[in-house]
């Protein structure tokens, strides 16, 4: 089953790092974000995966052209007889990677158009190049075959940024909530696909995948939510990527799952 990820977009909101990277090339424990989120799939047995290239997607491009001297130590040998050794256990996980340029300025929707000759599979997955979480692909894929739609999102319940201070009808303090679970669901990615989804994909380039394909599905009742109530953060501004490496150091990364 291919997973397909989003690479493409400018990463706007986090310009301190994405200045000079894509931001799915942001890097996390000494190692890619792109590379995190392969390897939540890797481990739940998913190993093939299209790369939705863009903003600087050559970067992406030379990290998997070069992957074991970028993962590895070697030892060259420069001049008459080319050669290279690799020292050290290699990855656990062997993937396919399939690099497309999707274009610097196509939106989600149009991303995923793109691709639709690399797709192999009846059923496929879609993410977001930004986005680490523990959710357990194998119920996800169970709940999606389960229902018998064309599509499945991932939603979860974020957190508040802020504590929560909750008062009585006389405006006293009664308690503090820290900063807890808000009300409703957002769509976290992790998307499961049919194929006929790429019937639904019409608009060229410029089409937001979230907007009107997804917003078709609902009013067809083709689309079901899959409820994540486990870790789920979106590596979206610095902070978050800040936070998320301040995790990885302490050795408290919930999305760690391998």
């Amino acid at each position: 089953m291919d997973v397909v990820i989003l690479c493409g977009g400018q990463g706007a909101r986090m310009r301190e790092e994405t200045e000079y990277r894509p931001k799915p090339m942001v890097e996390v424990g000494s190692r890619p974000l792109l590379w995190h989120i392969m390897r939540l799939f890797g481990h739940h047995g998913l190993n093939r995966f299209v790369l939705c290239l863009g903003y600087k997607g050559s970067m992406i491009k030379d990290y998997f052209l070069n992957y074991e001297a970028q993962t590895q130590d070697c030892t060259v040998a420069i001049g008459g007889r080319r050669q290279v050794w690799y020292h050290g256990a290699q990855d656990s996980f062997d993937f396919e990677v399939t690099l497309s340029d999707t274009g610097v300025d196509t939106l989600t929707g149009g991303r995923v158009k793109r691709i639709e000759s690399y797709v192999k599979g009846d059923t496929f997955l879609v993410t977001y190049g930004d986005g680490l979480a523990d959710i357990d692909i194998a119920k996800l894929l169970a709940f999606h075959k389960s229902h018998g739609k064309l599509a499945t999102v991932t939603t979860v319940q974020p957190m508040s940024r802020f504590g929560i201070t909750l008062l009585d009808e006389q405006s006293r303090v009664t308690r503090f909530s820290e900063k807890p679970k808000v009300e409703g669901w957002i769509n976290a990615g992790f998307f499961v696909f049919s194929r006929q989804i790429f019937d639904y994909l019409q608009g060229g380039d410029l089409e937001i995948l979230e907007k009107e394909p997804l917003e078709r599905l609902a009013a067809e009742g083709q689309l079901m939510a899959y409820q994540h109530d486990g870790f789920f953060f979106a590596v979206d501004t610095y902070r978050d990527y800040l936070q998320v490496n301040e995790l990885w150091k302490e050795g408290h990364a919930p999305w760690k799952v391998w």
